[in-house]
């Protein structure tokens, strides 16, 4: 065998193991232990990404659309492309976009009754110049389908993300499990925020606490799982170094548990975040032993090698509630 054959063949390899992150690159998500866990340093562009949240986030979809909003902002980095965002329900809320990195002036918003509807705009603006990322929101997602714009995004090399709501619990028990096209699949869920001083003059600037990303109007009176407003209390006390305000309970940076469900050429994993300022910063990370309802003869194990295809359990002491 000639020297020169095998490093030719290593690369074709490795090409048919990440096809999406050779051909388009990738975006880092500017978490070191986030970023280790994907192929190529970060996600895949021209490829299909699955997120979706728990419990009451899975109709409400807020903190799903959250961190969607931060991945876009870095997608969407080239000031003349658009992001097409399908849904069936008109209640995103732009500051909250906003607050996450991404302009609501560059979003083009297309509504429709239906998830087939959903399904085919999202290919339709897939194939379009001009577009840096399409976003879709729906329930049901047949296999077809998803594989339709995974090659569509391979193809064109645009970004998809596909936001999973499911309204009522008869639909998310059976979509929440069912395998599809996506190369990475996502699970964000809500932790208890880390209380913080308010300042006498609250801004943006001292980490006031995010806006929602859905309208509760909109979103029929359900609110926004850890988004929704808090009352600011108004008692301060004096100290040596000035005036500052008293702790108040449950005012605080965002704070998420992000799960990486599966991912195609990496590993699974689990992270805790907080949000400061739109941006996503480390929290404490969790490694394979840490993954949601491992069994105890497995915690302690090393975590996979890469392509070795862990899934996290959804069974176990932390169950999700469904909604409905």
């Amino acid at each position: 065998m000639p020297h020169d054959l095998l490093p030719m063949l290593r690369e074709q390899v490795r090409r048919i193991e990440h096809p999406t992150a050779t051909t388009h690159g990738v975006v880092p998500l500017g978490v070191a232990a986030i970023d280790r866990a994907l192929p190529g340093g970060g996600l895949a562009r021209g490829a299909l990404h699955e997120i979706f949240g728990t419990a009451g986030d899975e109709e409400d979809g807020a903190l799903a659309a959250a961190f969607a909003a931060g991945m876009l902002a870095r997608l969407a980095a080239p000031a003349d492309t658009i992001v097409l965002w399908c849904l069936a329900r008109p209640d995103l809320y732009g500051p909250g976009l906003a607050a996450h990195g991404l302009d609501p002036a560059r979003l083009v918003l297309v509504r429709a009754p239906r998830d087939a509807e959903i399904l085919w705009a999202m290919e339709e603006g897939l194939r379009s110049r001009g577009v840096a990322a399409v976003v879709g929101e729906v329930g049901t997602l047949p296999d077809v389908a998803s594989r339709r714009l995974q090659l569509a995004a391979e193809r064109f090399g645009v970004t998809a993300l596909l936001l999973r709501r499911w309204f009522n619990g008869g639909q998310a028990a059976r979509e929440r499990n069912l395998p599809n096209a996506a190369a990475t699949r996502w699970r964000i869920a809500t932790l208890p925020s880390r209380p913080i001083p308010i300042p006498p003059f609250p801004s943006r600037s001292m980490g006031f606490p995010m806006p929602p990303l859905r309208h509760p109007r909109a979103s029929e009176g359900r609110g926004v799982a850890g988004t929704a407003a808090v009352a600011l209390g108004s008692r301060w006390r004096a100290v040596e170094d000035g005036l500052v305000s008293q702790v108040e309970p449950g005012v605080g940076h965002p704070h998420w548990r992000v799960e990486l469900l599966r991912c195609r050429g990496g590993a699974a994993g689990c992270w805790e975040v907080e949000v400061r300022g739109g941006k996503v910063r480390e929290g404490k990370v969790a490694d394979a032993a840490d993954i949601v309802s491992l069994a105890a003869t497995m915690a302690d194990r090393s975590q996979a090698p890469v392509g070795s295809n862990v899934l996290a359990s959804d069974t176990g002491s932390e169950r999700i509630r469904r909604t409905g």
